[in-house]
């Protein structure tokens, strides 16, 4: 371990490590941007072509079917995954699946907002439900990937393939770095600041043929927000899957999400962007398996992700954690690494596909340092 006086020499070239907004692709800048739309109309032919393209990108990148329609939405993953409750649920039962706090959010939608009474298949951090309790003849509400547990679906395997319900999986720290079986999903919500390193504010919403047939055959009983509103006459409005967005988009933010489309277009596409992610994951597993005072908060490694991977410390607390967090902030050697405030005192390290594995491997001895300079603070590290 380093001298708590001394820090270590090598810093990680960069010390992105945020679950959110998470770190820009390699070789990004802010001038790389094509920046010939901004001042225009979004509904400009110029406007809409972008649109369309950055949509077409999501597509071919995400290897998402033709039979799954994309929509540009407001509100980030949250509106996305909004839309979708507010617009379908009710129909039939519902479950409700959470085992942290975003999961968590959802359940509160439903029972407190929507007020449908789901059935509530919960986990602590850390854990995940019996996924096999799940009743698919009702809706289901999922994360794909619990970004403030760091803990995922291992697979859809649990999911059926003669469902009545529909699957509505928030998928935002999923996308781009783990299997999505598409013939499994009847809708899939994410947001560009994730796993593309995007800017916030906006959503994607991939609906499936089920879904589609859900939005034109039912209307919930309660008022819908002209944002949530995805028909009209009882017929999908087109329009919004075609870059004719609901409300105003910022055409930068577009053109960052472009960017960083094409950037993992041009490495090989997804299955190079999972690469990434897994190689990031597994420098950062092999820092955990060489300290005894760090551990993975998923201990199975099944339902581990490979993205936002969350980390026990040895006797940390809260304050604790924050000041190793502040520590590294200060010397520029990694920002924004505290675990959730909701979730157990701990750290969590970003390790999708805009990460560089080199950045992961020479945060370690990071780590160690402000480990040891926290505790060897006079008051020690709470038992």
């Amino acid at each position: 371990m380093n001298d708590t006086n001394t820090p270590p020499a090598q810093k990680p070239a960069r010390p992105f490590f945020s679950s959110g907004p998470c770190a820009k692709p390699p070789g990004w800048s802010a001038d790389k941007l094509q920046t010939d739309v901004l001042g225009r109309s979004h509904r400009s032919g110029l406007g809409k072509a972008r649109l369309q393209y950055c949509i077409d990108l999501i597509r071919e990148v995400l290897e998402v079917p033709d039979s799954h329609r994309i929509g540009i939405v407001p509100g980030s993953d949250t509106g996305a995954v909004e839309m979708a409750m507010w617009t379908m649920l009710g129909a039939r039962p519902v479950t409700t699946l959470a085992w942290e706090s975003f999961g968590s959010g959802w359940v509160t939608d439903a029972v407190k907002q929507l007020k449908i009474d789901p059935t509530v298949i919960e986990a602590p951090y850390g854990q995940l439900p019996d996924l096999s309790q799940v009743d698919w003849s009702n809706d289901v509400v999922f994360t794909w990937n619990g970004t403030t547990s760091g803990v995922r679906v291992p697979d859809s395997e649990w999911i059926a393939a003669d469902r009545e319900g529909l699957s509505i999986a928030d998928a935002t720290s999923a996308v781009f770095a783990q299997d999505i079986a598409w013939d499994k999903v009847d809708v899939l919500t994410f947001s560009w600041q994730k796993v593309l390193g995007g800017e916030g504010a906006h959503g994607i919403l991939i609906l499936g043929p089920r879904a589609v047939e859900r939005l034109e055959s039912y209307t919930p009983s309660w008022p819908l927000p002209k944002v949530f509103r995805l028909t009209k006459g009882g017929a999908l409005i087109e329009g919004i899957f075609k870059g004719e967005t609901i409300n105003t988009p910022s055409m930068l933010a577009v053109e960052d999400a472009i960017f960083a489309l094409e950037w993992g277009k041009s490495l090989g596409g997804l299955s190079a962007m999972k690469a990434r992610a897994n190689a990031n994951a597994a420098a950062l597993d092999a820092i955990v398996q060489d300290r005894e005072w760090l551990g993975h908060l998923a201990a199975d490694p099944a339902s581990r992700s490979n993205t936002s991977v969350c980390l026990t410390v040895e006797g940390a607390d809260g304050d604790r954690i924050k000041a190793m967090a502040k520590l590294l902030e200060q010397h520029e050697a990694a920002f924004d690494i505290a675990g959730y405030r909701d979730a157990p005192p701990g750290l969590r390290i970003w390790c999708g596909a805009t990460v560089d594995t080199a950045d992961i491997e020479a945060l370690g001895p990071w780590l160690d340092w402000a480990y040891a300079a926290v505790t060897a603070e006079e008051q020690p590290l709470h038992s």
